[in-house]
C-alpha cells in the first residue's frame, strides 16, 4: 500500500502513463503503440507539471513577501509540516479506502468520473483529515469518514460541472478534477445570467500594433513583470540582497511566460494521448466513464479569458482582502491569494466565458473571488489547529469548502 500511494498513485506521470497503457493493452493495440502512447502520455504529465511547478515558482514568493510584509507566520512548502508528520498515514490510508470508493461509485452508479489529477487525490484526504482532527476524530473512524467525504468529491465535483466544462471547450471526452469547483460553479451560475456570448474574450479586437497580447505567454509575462514591481515597491523583502527590482521583475515574467508555453505543450501532449487509450478502459471496465483532468487542460480552449479572470481575480480579492483585515472580520489576517487567483479563479473565468463571453468572464470571476475570499477567511478560522497557514496561501476554493464540510460531518460523531 505505501508503494502504491508513495510511488504510484502521488507520481501523475506513473499514473497517467499507467492508464494510457491498460487502456491500449485493452484495446488490443500493436507493442509499437502502447509503448508510444503510455511514454508520451507520461511525457505530457511531466511537462505540464514543470510547467506549472514553473508558474507557483514565480507566484510563491510573492505571497511570501507579501505575508513578511505583513507580520504573518509564513507557511513551510506544500503542506503544513506538524501536522503531516503526525497524521500523513492517516491521511494516506483515507485516500487508499477512498479510491476504492470512488471506483464503485463510477462502475455501479450513473454518475461516471474517474479522478486522475494525481496530486489533489492526496490534499483532499489530507484537508478532510484535518477536518475530522478539528472535530475531535481520532482513529478508524477518522480514516472511514475521510475515505468516503474524498470518494464523494472525486465523483460528483467533476459530474456536477460537466455541462460548464464542455459548453467552455466543445469537447464532452473529459471533465475538470480540480479544487476550482466551487468558484467555476459560481462563475457559471452568474455569467449565464448576465452575460453576452456573442462577444468573445478570444474575438477582443487588438490593433496590429498590440497583437503580441493574443499571446497567451506574452500577455501572461507582462502582467507578472508588474505585479512583481508593484509588490517590490510595497514589500522590498521581495528582492533578494543586492539585487534590483527591474531585473527581478523582469526574469519572473520570462519564466512565468515560459511556463505557460511549457504547460500548454503538455496539455496538449496528455490530451492527445490520454483520451484514446481511456476509452479503452471507459468501454470494458467503466462503461461510459469520463476522465477527470487538472484544470490547466481548460487554459488552452480561452486563453484570454485565463488572463483576463486572474487579473480581474488579483484586484477583486485584494481590495476585499483589504477590506476584510481593516474590519478584522476573521479575527485573523489574510493575505492576497496569488495561487488561487490564477489556478481555480482563471478556471472560474474559462468557464464564465463559456456561458457569458468577456461580460460572463469578467463579472463571473468577480463573483467567484468574493467566495474565494469568504472561503479562505471561514476555513483559516475553522482550522486553527491543524492547517491554518497552508490554507491562507492554497485555499479559497473546494479545499476550504469541503474542508469545513469535514469538519461540520466530523462534529456530529466527535464522540465516538
Amino acid at each position: 500500500m505505501n508503494f502504491i500511494t508513495d510511488h504510484i498513485l502521488k507520481n501523475p506521470p506513473v499514473l497517467l502513463g499507467l492508464i494510457a497503457m491498460i487502456g491500449l493493452l485493452v484495446q488490443r493495440k500493436s507493442i509499437s503503440e502502447i509503448i508510444k502512447g503510455s511514454m508520451t502520455a507520461a511525457f505530457g504529465m511531466v511537462i505540464l507539471t514543470a510547467g506549472v511547478n514553473m508558474l507557483v515558482g514565480t507566484i510563491a514568493p510573492i505571497n511570501v513577501a507579501v505575508q513578511t510584509q505583513l507580520g504573518v507566520k509564513v507557511a513551510e512548502g506544500l503542506s503544513d509540516v506538524t501536522f503531516t508528520a503526525e497524521y500523513g498515514g492517516t491521511v494516506g490510508l483515507a485516500m487508499f479506502l477512498g479510491l476504492i470508493l470512488h471506483l464503485l461509485i463510477a462502475r455501479f452508479t450513473p454518475i461516471k468520473t474517474i479522478f486522475l489529477t494525481g496530486h489533489m487525490l492526496w490534499w483532499f484526504p489530507f484537508v478532510l483529515v484535518a477536518g475530522g482532527v478539528e472535530a475531535g476524530l481520532r482513529g478508524t473512524l477518522l480514516i472511514v469518514i475521510s475515505a468516503v467525504l474524498s470518494a464523494i468529491y472525486w465523483s460528483v465535483m467533476p459530474w456536477i460541472m460537466r455541462k460548464y466544462v464542455w459548453d467552455a471547450t466543445g469537447d464532452d471526452s473529459f471533465l475538470i478534477g480540480h479544487p476550482t469547483g466551487i468558484l467555476s460553479l459560481i462563475s457559471g451560475f452568474v455569467a449565464k445570467r448576465v452575460g453576452n456570448k456573442e462577444k468573445s474574450t478570444e474575438d477582443l479586437n487588438v490593433p496590429e500594433s498590440l497583437s503580441f497580447f493574443r499571446e497567451i505567454s506574452i500577455t501572461g509575462g507582462l502582467v507578472m513583470f508588474l505585479m512583481n514591481l508593484v509588490v517590490g515597491i510595497i514589500a522590498p523583502v521581495l528582492i533578494p540582497e543586492g539585487g534590483n527590482l527591474v531585473m527581478f521583475a523582469l526574469e519572473a515574467g520570462l519564466n512565468f511566460g515560459a511556463g505557460l508555453l511549457i504547460m500548454l505543450y503538455g496539455v496538449r501532449l496528455l490530451i492527445n494521448q490520454i483520451i484514446p487509450a481511456f476509452q479503452g478502459i471507459a468501454e470494458k471496465v467503466v462503461p461510459g466513464a469520463k476522465p477527470a483532468f487538472d484544470v490547466p487542460i481548460l487554459f488552452n480552449y480561452r486563453p484570454n479569458a485565463v488572463i483576463i479572470g486572474f487579473i480581474v481575480a488579483m484586484v477583486t480579492s485584494t481590495i476585499l482582502v483589504i477590506i476584510v483585515n481593516s474590519f478584522d472580520l476573521f479575527g485573523i489576517l489574510i493575505v492576497p491569494l496569488v495561487i488561487t487567483s490564477f489556478f481555480e479563479c482563471g478556471g472560474a473565468a474559462v468557464i464564465g466565458e463559456g456561458q457569458g463571453g468577456l461580460r460572463g468572464a469578467i463579472i463571473g470571476t468577480v463573483t467567484a473571488s468574493i467566495a474565494m475570499v469568504l472561503l479562505v477567511g471561514a476555513s483559516a478560522v475553522v482550522f486553527s489547529t491543524t492547517i491554518q497557514n497552508w490554507l491562507l496561501i492554497f485555499g479559497g476554493n473546494d479545499l476550504s469548502l469541503w474542508g469545513m464540510i469535514g469538519k461540520l460531518i466530523g462534529s456530529l460523531f466527535g464522540g465516538f
